[in-house]
């Protein structure tokens, strides 16, 4: 079924941040600071207040007390936490930081304006490189904190010291996971409109978290809960990057109060490359003690993660999701990880499509092919003998984690005869023999979904739905999840419309208005369907539950005499006598012929908690070719098999494997954040941030395995950052193959065609 969201968004006639057009709306820009670091030592802002249609400029001293600090909700124990306000104050440190604000009538004054606001700086050192942030006598990025490293925390199980004390070998590999920009095709928008009369504060803003916004909020701005709402219209990608409360949400609020009007503040491409939050961006080295026979007895990893200039909501978290899941799909029974988390003169990481998983999966298969290369075994083979089988779920990992279930070894077997596993390799025995430089890798991957039980989130992981039917008998669904492309005003009318038997065309699926939707913890960590849609499930067994007992009354017959099936109530008792929806919503709403107790109205709410993460996996196998004279990578076959779980509606699924793929084609051969030594962004625009075009993406050969999870009524596990866990490890242990004749062992991501050319020519140079 395609996806009834579509039509709006193919005619151009949806409604996103932007389009919101309120009476006597201001606009405001931000001076933002081209330093990295450096003292402010004085503000003018006379020039631009001075300026035809200017309504006012403010700075820090004008605003932060009153807007608070950016909340994060993903503090460590004992971390070093810089306060982060929404307008700098006596300092600046990041390229981005926000200095001033200037509002107008019109967006291209404002624009202007902070052209006029005159700052003079005292530059301070910067510290752009996380290895050097911790070394001694390293530029500060925070002078009062004492030091750049934000915490340091080990976690793992397992008897690490006995693992590699029974090695036959120690394999070492150093990983640089580089930092990435999100780059959502719609950049960050709000829109804040101040009700004096009622006290009431209506901010709509591009992000995944209207909920999370309307929780946090309040302690920024000191207004209530019960007087704040949040609305996200459309959204044109989050990928993560708006899983935030970000300081323009706070500021823009602040103004319409302060000023009587709506404010309205889009961002510039420039600056959300610059002031949006960025991703990955780890140095890690790694080390796995293995038997001869190929036997992983443990995996150490000592890992230096940027956390950039101060915490976004997940910022310092974020590292601790590559620990859980490092040991992969594999029976790894000891890990350690020493994390060191550094700040430096940058934006902010923060969870980026994949959040700290793709790190892990791209880090431990591409330790299984340098294992197996060192060892002379079949990479195949190594992953084999590490699976657990699919009787040993639910299984425990060195991490702590219990993964639902899973049956490895059927995706591995799917995706090698999609690919016709013994053709491509004669194909790369060929191309080989011919002097072709042809690569095939593989990636067999498990990710941690469905986020998450309460118990292991910050602010409760469990989700809210409603389920009501209207008078008419038409259908009315309400999920506290904010889907933004995923698709689940199709998918949820889909589940509500086999479980009531009503025609689909008759549902409605409201979301990301929290007037709407009371309560929500929002979409991230794939969690919409398997947590939001398994709230709505409990809403339709109530309300078939309750309309049974309705039923009953009306039909004339005992309540368990009553059965439902395809739409319609009957009575075993005569089968003869049924009544559809039209039936029944008629007299529970006008209810004058009702059961002695029974609360008029047709409708349910619910909570789903889940018990566990979900953790779907699969198998990615990639075959390129590398231009041995231009170092370009050409993918010629591209196969994915991936389990998530039963589909409800394939397309839908396709469509996130297909996306996450994308991103990490953009991962592996073109993206990288790069700021200079003088914090400098160098990566601000598309004419130097690469993205992957059309012409880049090949054609996908895509599967699946069905795998049912145990931990929510509808068996499924999420799907939406699937593709890119585990498309990056294959493409780039695809280049490496592709390389192998060369000796080339290993390099870093992203393989642009320089890179590649230079490791060539080197080793042709070195005569291997």
């Amino acid at each position: 079924m395609k996806r009834v969201e579509d039509p709006r968004l193919i005619k151009g006639i949806a409604t996103y941040t932007d389009d919101i057009r309120l009476a006597g709306l201001l606009h405001a820009s931000i001076l933002r600071s081209p330093h990295a670091h450096a003292r402010i030592t004085s503000i003018d802002t006379s020039r631009a207040a001075a300026l035809r249609g200017v309504v006012a400029v403010f700075v820090g001293a004008d605003v932060n007390d009153q807007c608070g600090t950016i909340p994060c909700a993903g503090a460590m124990p004992d971390q070093k936490m810089p306060k982060h306000t929404v307008l700098a104050g006596d300092r600046v440190y990041f390229v981005g930081h926000a200095v001033a604000v200037a509002i107008a009538t019109d967006p291209y004054v404002a624009r202007d304006a902070i052209d006029l606001i005159d700052v003079e700086y005292e530059p301070l050192p910067v510290v752009v490189n996380a290895e050097a942030a911790i070394e001694s006598g390293s530029a500060l990025t925070h002078p009062d904190l004492g030091t750049n490293v934000a915490y340091t925390h080990t976690m793992g199980g397992g008897d690490i010291d006995d693992a590699f004390r029974r090695a036959d070998r120690i394999v070492k590999q150093r990983i640089i996971h580089q930092r990435l920009t999100p780059m959502p095709i719609e950049p960050r928008a709000v829109v804040a409109s101040y009700h004096a009369g009622e006290g009431t504060l209506t901010l709509w803003t591009s992000t995944q978290v209207p909920h999370l916004v309307r929780t946090l909020l309040p302690g920024m701005l000191g207004i209530a809960e019960n007087k704040l709402r949040i609305v996200a219209p459309e959204v044109g990608g989050g990928f993560g990057a708006k899983l935030n409360v970000y300081a323009e949400e706070a500021l823009c609020g602040h103004l319409a109060q302060r000023l009587g009007a709506p404010v309205k503040w889009v961002e510039s491409r420039r600056e959300n490359a610059a002031s949006t939050i960025h991703g990955r961006d780890q140095i890690a080295d790694y080390e796995v003690a293995v038997k001869n026979d190929g036997t992983i007895l443990g995996l150490k990893s000592r890992t230096i993660a940027d956390l950039g200039a101060y915490n976004q909501l997940l910022t310092p978290a974020i590292p601790t999701l590559t620990g859980l899941v490092l040991t992969g799909c594999y029976k790894i029974p000891a890990l350690k990880m020493d994390i060191i988390a550094v700040y430096t003169n940058k934006m902010a990481t923060d969870a980026y499509r994949g959040a700290g998983r793709p790190e892990a999966t791209y880090a431990i298969e591409r330790l299984m092919d340098v294992v197996a290369r060192e060892l002379g075994i079949d990479r195949v083979v190594l992953r084999q003998r590490m699976f657990p089988s699919a009787a040993e779920f639910p299984f425990s990992t060195a991490s702590g984690l219990s993964y639902d279930s899973g049956d490895y070894e059927a995706a591995l077997a799917k995706a090698r005869e999609l690919a016709g596993w013994d053709a491509l390799l004669a194909e790369q025995a060929a191309a080989r023999a011919a002097g072709r430089l042809f690569g095939i890798g593989m990636s067999t991957y498990v990710e941690i979904c469905a986020m998450g039980p309460s118990k292991a989130m910050p602010a409760g992981g469990w989700e809210w739905g409603s389920v009501r039917m209207e008078i008419s008998g038409k259908v009315t669904v309400i999920t506290g999840a904010t889907p933004h492309g995923q698709g689940q005003e199709t998918s949820f009318a889909q589940i509500v419309a086999d479980r009531l038997g009503v025609p689909i065309e008759d549902i409605v699926v409201l979301h990301g208005d929290t007037a709407v939707a009371p309560y929500g913890r929002d979409t991230y960590g794939s969690r919409a369907t398997a947590v939001g849609g398994s709230a709505i499930v409990m809403c339709t067994d109530r309300v078939v539950a309750k309309a049974k007992a309705l039923a009953a009354h009306l039909l004339q017959v005992p309540v368990d005499s009553v059965d439902f099936a395809n739409g319609k109530f009957s009575s075993t008792v005569n089968r003869e006598k049924q009544l559809g929806w039209g039936d029944l919503t008629g007299e529970a709403y006008i209810a004058k012929n009702l059961p002695v107790g029974f609360e008029p109205g047709l409708e349910a709410s619910a909570f789903f908690e889940p018990e566990n993460f979900t953790f779907p996996f699969g198998t990615h196998i990639a075959a390129v070719e590398v231009d041995r004279e231009t170092g370009h990578v050409a993918i010629k076959k591209y196969i994915a098999v991936d389990d998530c779980g039963p589909q409800i509606n394939p397309l839908l699924v396709e469509g996130q494997v297909q996306g996450g793929i994308a991103h990490s084609i953009g991962q592996v051969l073109f993206e990288q954040t790069v700021y200079d030594e003088n914090g400098q962004l160098l990566t601000g625009e598309f004419m130097d941030y690469a993205l992957p075009r059309a012409a880049d993406i090949p054609e996908y050969i895509l599967g699946s395995t069905v795998t049912p999870s145990p931990v929510n009524p509808l068996g499924v596990k999420g799907v939406g950052e699937a593709g890119t866990i585990g498309a990056t490890p294959a493409i780039a242990n695809a280049v490496i193959d592709a390389l192998a004749p060369l000796g080339v062992r290993h390099l870093d991501l992203p393989l642009t065609p320089e890179r590649v050319w230079r490791a060539i020519h080197q080793h042709e140079l070195a005569g291997v």
